[in-house]
């Protein structure tokens, strides 16, 4: 008999581990999603807005649907992590981040921050690792800063024609181009020659 994944396994399974800057991102967006009342984005109506590129965005774009490619999902490389979104028929946004120290655990620290474990302190991080993943992952609001607020969204993704850099001969959308001497060349080409 075949047991159906969870979505938590079938999104460590996307990210490829466990870890709990995944399960913060998981968590994150469950809640968004239930305050907002919204499910996986088939489509560009729901909006996510991220603060950071490290392992929780996976879970975002796992159970949110939002993903780059849509242009549903925004990167500000802020280096915080926090997660917003929003919906673009009402304008309506969650903006939620971990509550300082909600998960803060000084062993555990301690020993993510020792070069050369031995294997006796291995054990006991990859055991304290798993307990915070489950924390993580049974938190309630209070573990988080849940702010409800109106956004200004970004516009549906557009579609631009592609034309060919005359130096490197690869196809770049027509808004990135550059031209010189009267031909479209790409970024990186126009950079090279400055």
């Amino acid at each position: 008999m075949c047991m159906e994944m969870s979505d938590w396994e079938r999104t460590v399974e996307f990210h490829g581990h466990a870890c709990p800057g995944l399960a913060v991102g998981f968590r994150a967006t469950q809640l968004a999603l239930a305050r907002l009342g919204e499910g996986r984005a088939p489509d560009e109506g729901l909006v996510a807005i991220v603060e950071n590129d490290a392992c929780g965005v996976d879970a975002v774009q796992f159970l949110s649907g939002c993903t780059f490619g849509k242009g549903n999902l925004v990167f500000r490389d802020f280096g915080k992590h926090v997660y917003t979104f929003g919906q673009r028929s009402t304008g309506r946004g969650v903006r939620i981040t971990v509550r300082a120290g909600a998960f803060h655990d000084p062993e555990y620290s301690r020993l993510r921050a020792t070069p050369d474990m031995e294997f006796k302190d291995v054990r006991r991080w990859e055991f304290l690792r798993e307990k915070r993943i489950e924390t993580i992952l049974a938190a309630g609001e209070e573990s988080f800063d849940i702010r409800e607020s109106a956004l200004d969204l970004p516009p549906k993704a557009r579609l631009f024609p592609s034309v060919t850099c005359y130096r490197c001969g690869e196809s770049v959308m027509e808004t990135r181009a550059r031209v010189r001497d009267g031909k479209p060349v790409c970024l990186p080409c126009a950079q090279a020659e400055a």
